[in-house]
């Protein structure tokens, strides 16, 4: 029996980076590079979950966000 947490698609988002990191914070750049996103214009996908929103909340500035079914 599947559980319902498995049965439910899990939603993703994508993630492109809009702005360049290199007059910002390390914390930023390091963020950016732990999301994935090295230039301008790269996309990297990532399940919809807290750890995630919350690297996206840190370089709202920088990035643009999608959700993909």
């Amino acid at each position: 029996m599947a559980s319902a947490k498995t049965a439910k698609k899990e939603t993703q988002l994508l993630v492109t980076q809009v702005k360049s990191g290199i007059s910002q914070k390390p914390e930023a750049r390091k963020t950016l590079r732990a999301l994935g996103l090295t230039k301008i214009g790269s996309q990297a996908t990532h399940a919809d979950n807290p750890v995630i929103r919350g690297m996206i909340r840190s370089v709202y500035h920088l990035v643009s966000v999608e959700e993909v079914k």
